[in-house]
């Protein structure tokens, strides 16, 4: 069974109340049934000597209504997001900004409190040391408020085998935001933890993939790759984390290097290439000079040399050209043959 069957939550937006327009309504409530309160027992003691117990009986079930409709308000910042759940079912997501008042008996409602107490109570046995209460209580009290902005995830350094079983230590950089509140509030049990935990996974996958360096021929190496590495790691990542409801809209390696255990090894192979490398451009280089000068002494004219001699100002240029110290002329007063 695919992962797409095995999630039925998806993101539903709603619209809530205007909180502004609410507002003097409950307040008007609360006091309309503070003053019926009032009137139901003044008047009805002059008048009847008891209260009028209809309006009592009235007033009394008003007030704690008021009192319950002042818990449904709520405010969201730009780019926050409030996930609404009436009785343990979803009901919708508020994304705009601003003062909303929603069902008191929502999630923004009578559980908030209680949230705000365990988080109390929480950071309470953080500072005594009580490590059963230290595993993110705090983050009980939003977590049907969830922050839309971009976020970044620096990795930690991973020592990873790459695809030629070289140990090397790797990290990146992710921005990452919650694209599907539904599917981040209740289909993981905590997103910021599952986005940590998959991008560790998936740049353990990428680097595993690919060579550290000295691929085959055109194979994209994890050092020199570097556009086609990132783009596999965003895709990687994407994969993994749509469960969450998290969208990747970056993904960079930040840190790449050989293991410390081969690292000295790794950097003397990497100088004897570049020697070699060096060497190698040199000598076509003097190749191509000492082709274009006899070539040149040839079409001028300048001198005539047979085979014997073309060798051997052959082998004179390459020693200048090639050779590491500087060349110190010699004077031949005698000829190749006496």
């Amino acid at each position: 069974m695919s992962t797409e069957l095995l999630t039925s939550n998806r993101e539903r937006i709603v619209k809530s109340l205007n909180g502004w327009v609410m507002l003097p309504l409950v307040i008007v409530l609360f006091l309309g049934a503070l003053a019926l309160l009032i009137y139901s027992i003044v008047a009805g003691v002059k008048g009847e000597g008891h209260p009028i117990w209809g309006l009592f009986v009235l007033s009394l079930l008003l007030e704690p209504v008021s009192i319950i409709m002042l818990v449904g308000f709520f405010t969201l910042q730009p780019n926050e997001a409030r996930v609404l759940i009436l009785f343990g079912a979803y009901k919708g997501t508020v994304r705009d900004a601003g003062f909303h008042w929603g069902n008191p008996f929502y999630s923004n409602g009578p559980s908030q409190l209680s949230a705000l107490a365990r988080a109390v109570e929480s950071r309470r046995n953080v500072g005594t040391g009580n490590p059963a209460h230290s595993m993110g209580g705090p983050k009980r009290l939003s977590r049907f408020k969830l922050s839309l902005r971009a976020r970044n995830f620096n990795s930690d350094k991973l020592k990873v085998n790459d695809k030629r079983g070289n140990p090397v230590e790797i990290a990146a950089v992710i921005v990452w935001r919650v694209e599907d509140t539904a599917q981040a509030a209740f289909d993981v049990e905590d997103y910021e933890s599952y986005v940590q935990v998959q991008s560790e996974a998936a740049i353990r996958s990428i680097a595993s993939a690919y060579a550290y360096d000295h691929g085959e021929e055109q194979e994209v190496t994890l050092r020199g790759g570097g556009d086609e590495v990132s783009l596999e790691l965003k895709k990687e990542l994407g994969h993994r984390l749509a469960k969450a409801g998290v969208a990747v809209d970056d993904a960079r390696l930040t840190h790449l290097a050989y293991a410390p255990e081969i690292a000295s090894a790794m950097l003397r192979r990497q100088q004897a290439e570049a020697v070699i490398a060096a060497r190698t451009k040199i000598v076509l280089g003097a190749v191509s000079m000492v082709e274009m000068a006899l070539r040149e002494l040839t079409e001028k004219g300048v001198v005539k040399l047979d085979e014997e001699r073309k060798a051997s100002m052959v082998s004179n240029l390459l020693v200048v050209l090639c050779g590491t110290a500087e060349a110190s002329p010699v004077i031949n007063t005698g000829t190749l043959y006496s």
